[in-house]
């Protein structure tokens, strides 16, 4: 058991290093609208039962623009590698 805990360890401190697989940016903005999902479905919810869910809107748009700053920077980046391989 400690065995596997330290082998998932490794795999979670590979994500940090320079050489890996793993799209950070991916994750980052994955992770902002997953955020966002959820509380759109909270915000939903609480109002179907007539409350109120009081979230600041510049936290709101916080992930907003998080979310849409990654994927952005992630696209323009696939499309740039594109146009340096022609």
């Amino acid at each position: 058991m400690l065995n596997y805990i330290k082998k998932k360890l490794m795999k979670f401190s590979s994500i940090f290093k320079d050489e890996n697989t793993i799209n950070e940016k991916n994750v980052v903005g994955f992770a902002s609208f997953a955020i966002m999902a959820l509380f759109a479905t909270a915000d939903i919810i609480t109002g179907f039962s007539g409350k109120d869910l009081p979230v600041q809107e510049f936290i709101y748009n916080s992930f907003v623009i998080v979310t849409l700053g990654c994927f952005g920077i992630d696209g323009i980046t696939k499309i740039f590698k594109a146009k340096k391989e022609e």
